[in-house]
């Protein structure tokens, strides 16, 4: 009754056989290489926020592993007469977990400045819509 889902082989591949230091460390690099445009004292004030959300990405790994090994489900009896099939414990834990790291994330991309040569382009819209007679 177990439903398995198919990882990607790209991101099972990329840290198969690594150890969750390894894994962490590997997001941690990730991570750093997204957030190098920020001023050294927002970096010092992100330290944490990126050591939770390599930490949390290396642990959603993990989960991801276990869910693709047991299924989304499990079964479950609560005394003689009541039984049934619910959702995993992994499967609970993983969906916290990739809201809080969502979360971390969106924190931290919010800090990134934003691109200085992003201008506005003229199409002519500005110049139609100020150019009518209403």
């Amino acid at each position: 009754m177990n439903k398995k889902r198919k990882e990607k082989p790209g991101k099972v591949a990329k840290y198969e056989g690594k150890t969750k230091e390894q894994i962490i460390a590997a997001e941690k690099r990730k991570l750093g290489g997204i957030y190098k445009k920020l001023d050294e004292k927002t970096k010092k004030a992100t330290e944490n926020l990126v050591e939770e959300a390599a930490f949390m990405g290396a642990s959603l790994h993990e989960l991801r592993q276990k869910i693709a090994e047991k299924g989304y489900t499990e079964e479950y009896q609560n005394g003689a007469n009541q039984k049934g099939v619910k959702k995993s414990a992994e499967v609970e834990i993983y969906n916290t977990m990739i809201k809080n790291y969502m979360a971390v994330i969106k924190q931290l991309t919010d800090l990134v400045p934003k691109e200085q040569g992003a201008t506005k382009t003229n199409d002519g819209f500005e110049d139609f819509v100020n150019g009518r007679d209403d």
